[in-house]
């Protein structure tokens, strides 16, 4: 691949300056002697650069005019508003939570499923307790049980002893709670996997079993099962993309008048049998409970190895969810919110929410993005300028974990405590990145008190050290000095994210000296000190920056124990 190669471009220095008892101001340097992004490229990268949350790089576009873009790449409202939740608590429940499973093979007895009673209320507390602005329920994971009455399927909660809608109760204890709601909708479905090779595939990992060849995870849950699968095979079944209508209409819809005088929306898309599968189900997710301020769709494919795949038609795909949704960031889609990369909860030290794509983000499952967002630098200017790319989006970072070690609750194990989580948020939500908490319910139809317990603790704590300024806490005005371990930064990002490098300084009996330095800053930056500091003035100094910095106000914070 030919990498374009180039100087570091435009690069502003400048000092930004925080009394601790004064105010926030910004005095920029002068430059290095480059000519204008308008100046250096030829034809149509003349025109000016407009703020936007997807921009194409063009052939003509000089490096600065690259960056320039980048700096103007900006986040949409529902992004904006999305990144602003820092915490959100994830719900991980259904049938695996009665088979002591993490992955379910989709021909499951729905029997199984069968909760006395479910504590809704009870798990919006905890998750408020941990300081979640918004929670997040697996209405479907790989093993196609549904946790709504869904007309596609009868692998549901409907056929289960149960047999309650359990997404509509969580939806409306969330919003009762003062809580967003998102909903996870795998697209990997085991239900619906063709059950002429399901019969095959099992024959074969009956004949691995007695060779006493060891068995996957997947494989070992198959054929504890067996088949068939739940569904109607329409999963990786080789079938051609044709025109359909969303929502298919099934006999005796109870929506087909509100459809036909236009209450609920309809439009075609051209996509095979299970693609139209899962999107009539997100219909009945987004007009059912929405409007959501989440959809997260999984990038898992559990069956690939064993010869199964669903070529998904992600272009069609997210036109439609554009059409049903248009306020919903998706994880996974254009202009929606990405991984981070790993299953721990942790962001990058330079973590970016301007990605560049060699594609078109609107026809790529995870932006176009290379490694499934795992590589290291993601947003660099070295990658921003490499000469594939070809587009650059806005997609801000989400770092998913779990209080436990699986994301199913297993009685025998034992939460995260609440040091651990604290960790973690000051290295996600601390690096530009959003907390994804899978807190899970168990059989009880409650959360776990080790869980509460701890969760209880974290808040505690993120408010005790965050929730108020030293200087306030020492008395506004008195001109310090103050003690403080802990120094958090962030960027205004409706004007982007711009800070490249920069450098903390503290003034101690006149002197200043480097504290804490940094790259990218993003929504939030929580720089932790290695020992508390005593001073009497603070400055930020912007040491590399795509554009004008537009800081918010620096906080000083100090770690407390907590109270006994």
């Amino acid at each position: 691949m030919a990498r374009r190669r180039t100087g570091r471009g435009r690069s502003l220095v400048c000092g930004v300056v925080l009394a601790l008892a004064g105010a926030l101001a910004a005095v920029p340097a002068p430059s290095a002697g480059a000519a204008s992004a308008a100046e250096a490229a030829p034809g149509g990268c003349q025109e000016p650069v407009r703020p936007a949350p997807q921009m194409r790089v063009e052939p003509c576009d000089s490096p600065d005019r690259i960056i320039e873009k980048a700096a103007k790449t900006v986040p949409t409202a529902a992004q904006l508003a999305w990144q602003q939740r820092e915490v959100t608590a994830f719900t991980h429940f259904g049938m695996n939570t009665f088979t002591d499973r993490e992955w379910g093979s989709g021909a499951e007895d729905r029997a199984l499923f069968d909760p006395r009673h479910l504590d809704f209320d009870q798990w919006m507390r905890a998750y408020k307790a941990a300081g979640a602005e918004q929670v997040m329920l697996t209405a479907k994971h790989h093993d196609g049980f549904t946790l709504w009455p869904s007309r596609y399927t009868g692998h549901s909660v409907k056929n289960s002893p149960y047999g309650r809608d359990i997404v509509g109760q969580y939806v409306r204890a969330a919003r009762k709670a003062g809580l967003k709601v998102g909903v996870y909708l795998s697209p990997a479905d085991g239900a619906e996997l063709p059950h002429g090779w399901h019969k095959k595939w099992l024959a074969r990992l009956a004949a691995k079993q007695e060779a006493g060849e060891p068995l996957t995870t997947v494989e070992r849950t198959a054929l504890e099962d067996g088949g068939p699968p739940a569904g109607r095979g329409r999963y990786g079944n080789g079938s051609a993309p044709r025109t359909r209508t969303i929502p298919t209409l099934v006999p005796g819809d109870d929506r087909a008048r509100a459809v036909a005088q236009g209450r609920l929306p309809s439009f075609r898309v051209k996509v095979d049998d299970y693609d139209a599968y899962y999107l009539n189900q997100v219909y009945e997710i987004v007009t059912q409970y929405g409007p959501l301020d989440e959809l997260w769709l999984d990038g898992a494919n559990p069956w690939r190895d064993a010869g199964v795949t669903q070529e998904y038609g992600w272009q069609e795909i997210f036109r439609a969810l554009h059409l049903m949704a248009p306020g919903t960031p998706v994880f996974g889609g254009p202009q929606g919110v990405r991984w981070v990369g790993n299953e721990r909860g942790v962001a990058r030290e330079s973590e970016w929410s301007v990605t560049p794509s060699a594609v078109d983000p609107w026809t790529a499952y995870a932006g176009g993005l290379p490694n499934d967002s795992t590589d290291e630098d993601i947003g660099s200017r070295a990658r921003l300028l490499d000469g594939s790319v070809r587009y650059l989006q806005w997609y801000p970072a989400e770092a998913d974990v779990s209080i436990r070690p699986g994301w199913y609750h297993h009685p025998g194990q034992r939460p995260k405590s609440a040091a651990e989580l604290l960790d973690l948020y000051e290295k996600s939500v601390g690096r530009n990145a959003s907390l994804l908490l899978n807190v899970p319910p168990g059989r009880d139809g409650r959360i776990d008190p080790a869980d509460v317990a701890e969760l209880t603790a974290f808040g505690q704590a993120v408010r005790r050290i965050y929730g108020t300024d030293v200087r306030a806490a020492g008395g506004a005005g008195t001109g310090g000095p103050y003690t403080f371990d802990r120094v958090v930064l962030g960027e205004d990002l409706r004007a982007g994210q711009r800070v490249e490098r920069f450098a903390v300084e503290a003034r101690q009996d006149g002197r200043w000296r480097r504290i804490a330095s940094g790259t990218t800053v993003g929504h939030r930056r929580i720089l932790a000190l290695p020992a508390p500091v005593t001073a009497d003035r603070v400055r930020v100094r912007v040491l590399e920056s795509r554009a004008e910095p537009r800081l918010r106000p620096v906080t000083l914070h100090r770690w407390r124990p907590a109270v006994r």
